[in-house]
Order: C-alpha cells, then sequence, then structure tokens
C-alpha cells in the first residue's frame, strides 16, 4: 500500500489497495486505520465492492448505525443509500459545512462512502482538518470558548421543512445534543473545534464573564459561534476529491468537517455511506 498525501492539511489517497482485503486482514486494517487518523481523510479509486464488502470493512471500525431520513441498502444493513436525481426536486439542496450526526448524542466516529454513480463534471466533496481549525485559532478566542457548549438539532436542520406535527415527533424521537465546543479526540488527545451547520447556540454563555447585558448574549454569542462555524470555510485547512464510479472516502468524523457540493444539476449522483457509530464527546 502506498500513501500520497494530498495536501500539507489534510487527506492523503491510498494506492495498491482493495478494502475488501482489509476487510478481512488484520494487518492491512489496522496500516489503514492509522493513516486515517494521521490524515484525517482518506481516498481509494477503483474499489468495486460489493454492498456487503463495503458494510464489512466499515464494520471493522465499529456499529454501522442508520440515517432517519435516508433509507439503508436493501442487502447490507446500515450502508446508507444518498441518491440524488434530477426527477426529486426535494433533492436539490445545497449543503452546508458539517460533521455527520452531531445532532445525536453520541455523533459517528467516521464513515466510509463508495461513489456509485455521478456526474461528468461536478460533485466533489470537500474536507477540512477542525483539529488545525482551532489550533490557529487566536489565544484569545481559545481562553473565550474553553468550557463552553452548544446545542446541535435535528429539528433545526433536517426536519425543519416537515409539517409541524411530524417536525414535532421527530424532535421527540431525536431531541437536541450538547457538545463542547473544543473536543477532545478520544484517540489521540487532540484539541479541535466542534461547531458546524447543526449548531444553534451556546448553552452556558450566559455568564458574567461574557455578558453585560442582554445585547451581548443575544449578538455577542451569535456573532462567536457564526465565527467559529466559518473556519471550516478557510481553505488552508481543506482538501477537495473528485468523484469517479466506485471512488471512496474514509473519514474521521470526530475531527473533520464536509461538505458535499451541489453544482451537477441535472445530473445523478448516487453514493453509498457507511457510517460508524461513536462515543459522547468531551
Amino acid at each position: 500500500m502506498k500513501i500520497v498525501q494530498l495536501t500539507n492539511s489534510i487527506g492523503a489517497e491510498l494506492v495498491g489497495i482493495n478494502l475488501a482485503d482489509a476487510a478481512v486482514d488484520d494487518g492491512l486494517f489496522k496500516e489503514v486505520y492509522a493513516a486515517l487518523l494521521k490524515h484525517r481523510v482518506l481516498f481509494l479509486r477503483d474499489q468495486d465492492l460489493t454492498p456487503q464488502a463495503h458494510a464489512g470493512f466499515a464494520a471493522r471500525m465499529g456499529q454501522l448505525e442508520d440515517h432517519p431520513m435516508v433509507p439503508s441498502h436493501p442487502d447490507a444493513p446500515g450502508l446508507v443509500q444518498i441518491y440524488k436525481t434530477p426527477e426529486n426536486p426535494a433533492d436539490r439542496y445545497e449543503n452546508a459545512w458539517h460533521s455527520d450526526g452531531t445532532w445525536r448524542a453520541t455523533p459517528p466516529m467516521g464513515a466510509v462512502l463508495r461513489c456509485v454513480e455521478c456526474p461528468p463534471v461536478g460533485g466533489d466533496t470537500m474536507w477540512a482538518n477542525m483539529v488545525m481549525a482551532y489550533d490557529k485559532l487566536p489565544e484569545e478566542v481559545k481562553a473565550q470558548i474553553a468550557d463552553l457548549w452548544a446545542n446541535h438539532s435535528f429539528n433545526s436542520s433536517f426536519a425543519a421543512a416537515m409539517p409541524m406535527d411530524k417536525r414535532l415527533a421527530m424532535r421527540a424521537q431525536y431531541p437536541d445534543a450538547e457538545h463542547p465546543v473544543v473536543r477532545t479526540h478520544p484517540e489521540t488527545g487532540e484539541k479541535l473545534l466542534y461547531v458546524n451547520a447543526f449548531t444553534t447556540h451556546f448553552v452556558n454563555f450566559h455568564n458574567k464573564k461574557n455578558v453585560r447585558f442582554g445585547q451581548d448574549y443575544n449578538q455577542g454569542g451569535g456573532d462567536l459561534l457564526q465565527y467559529l462555524i466559518a473556519q471550516a470555510s478557510i481553505p488552508e485547512y481543506q482538501v477537495r476529491w473528485s468523484w469517479k464510479p466506485n471512488s471512496v472516502a474514509i473519514w474521521d468524523n470526530r475531527s473533520t468537517q464536509h461538505y458535499a457540493v451541489m453544482d451537477y444539476a441535472p445530473c445523478h449522483r448516487k453514493m453509498d455511506r457507511a457510517a460508524i457509530v461513536g462515543d459522547k464527546p468531551f
């Protein structure tokens, strides 16, 4: 296996490896996982995997999880089918920088995404290194956010366009989650910035240190949150991947954010994704 670094910040391509082999070869799997922790997102070409082999490799990292809004493959539980088609206008929405499932109390630790069908041009995905995003914050901002927690909401994102009765039912099933603004990676010990498009507000900003009047809370907290969310948009923290059929991306969902570029209408874009259950952020 050859590891080709793609940027100085994040991302590497693995050459000369079949993920179906890594699913059953302990030594090869350990090499891939070590590369994932180092480079945060890995890319592979020409991975003609069956749904079972795709799910089998991802399951080496932990239990797979379904998504409440996206169907799973009928022959591979936990393999979510993210199929964007020109026939369905609801599929045509703009994306946002996010880490998958931070609206869960235990967001996914990672994911394995394989391209089934993609447009001839467009439809790239970008990833951002949120360890670097935290490291490069001004020291005074690091001090201000060190003990902050934030609210992450399914109800305010995926469920927002639903009729009220259904949205309220989904909120009961998937209540908002609270996570630290600065998360510690459970395996590497790195500190990273942990707010994204699912984050609605800080839950403990309103204290004597931060707030003199109500305007400080409403405006000051909101402005700070938007500033932090915008860090993922800095190009120096990013890598961009152009898809081909049978291309695969594997990412550490704890230390990255990603953005699927919606610039390919009226073409199809069909992806199979296996997300791996994670632990509670701290």
